[in-house]
């Protein structure tokens, strides 16, 4: 990615791309909406409030051209590599992650597998 722009707009279908999934798996799981599980997006940060009280925040983070994570279990760096976002630390693909952060956290089943790949 050569400029702030560009990493801007991939990071922003991102997060519309997980908020969507977020959507569809609240639309499908009654107890989920109605425990209080829901979310927003506003200005580059992801924002999900968990039935138990707690949050998941997803955000792009302009200066390192990342996407970070920020769960009850840690933090997690991901920046575009081979197509798709990949944990600094981990290796591990933001989608596969994150899918498994929202089910131990939220209870939530979540199909993040059409998230859509960074630009080289």
């Amino acid at each position: 990615m050569t400029t702030d722009s560009t990493f801007i707009g991939s990071a922003d279908a991102t997060l519309a791309a997980i908020g969507a999934a977020l959507d569809a798996a609240l639309a499908r799981d009654e107890n989920a909406a109605d425990d209080g599980t829901d979310w927003s997006l506003i200005d580059g940060i992801l924002e999900i409030e968990c039935g138990d009280g707690s949050k998941l925040i997803v955000n792009r983070h302009v200066p390192n051209r990342e996407i970070w994570v920020a769960a009850r279990s840690g933090g997690f760096h991901f920046r575009a590599d081979g197509g798709v976002w990949r944990d600094a630390r981990s290796g591990g693909e933001l989608g596969a992650q994150l899918t498994g952060l929202l089910r131990d956290q939220a209870g939530l089943a979540v199909d993040l597998t059409a998230l859509p790949p960074p630009p080289a």
